[in-house]
């Protein structure tokens, strides 16, 4: 199986790459297009801000590749919200994946949201063998609006799209490789669709 990492200068893909090791697996980190379009699964992560990483999407044509993918993607953090129409960071346009938006949270909450928070109204086989209300890591000061494509829901504040599915594509705004043996267990359901 090959699974390929999106290395575009915006995410902690070391981690991500470690935790799928860890799964008995091995990740390519690669920001050739040949290698993204020939693997198994393909992983697009992100931390940063959002207008930097999508600069660099667009540097290397990734912003065009991605949307044409026909394999399992799976968005992580800022990669799931650059998945969606747009988000209010710097007013940065995304890859139109997810027909939502990235809105930031207000403050009358503690920005960014960090740390352990719940998942609910799972409905997807990214969450088999996950239990309603279970725990997993987030650090974000955006978050997705609910829509159609929400396949899982947090609230902080208001509710909102913790992750998304549309056909192959899937996104989830926590961090599976930071979520402890349930995320492990997100990040395998992932591999093994």
């Amino acid at each position: 199986m090959k699974i390929v990492i999106i290395d575009y200068g915006a995410g902690n893909i070391k981690s991500i790459q470690f935790a799928i090791n860890r799964l008995g697996f091995t990740a390519t980190l690669s920001n050739k297009i040949e290698d993204i379009v020939s693997a198994d699964k393909v992983i697009f992560p992100g931390v940063g801000e959002a207008s930097f990483a999508m600069k660099n999407l667009i540097n290397s044509g990734l912003d065009k590749l991605i949307p044409t993918l026909k394999q399992p993607v799976l968005g992580i953090c800022l990669g799931m919200q650059l998945m969606c129409v747009a988000t209010e960071e710097n007013s940065t346009k995304g890859l139109g994946i997810f027909n939502t938006h990235v809105k930031r949270f207000s403050n009358n909450v503690k920005v960014p949201q960090m740390g352990w928070n719940t998942i609910t109204n799972l409905q997807s086989n990214l969450f088999k063998g996950i239990q309603e209300n279970e725990y997993v890591y987030l650090v974000h000061s955006y978050y997705a609006e609910q829509c159609a494509e929400e396949i899982a829901t947090t609230n902080y504040e208001l509710n909102y799209a913790s992750a998304l599915q549309k056909d192959n594509f899937f996104g989830v705004q926590f961090h599976p490789e930071k979520s402890g043996v349930e995320g492990e267990k997100i990040l395998k359901n992932f591999i093994e669709l």
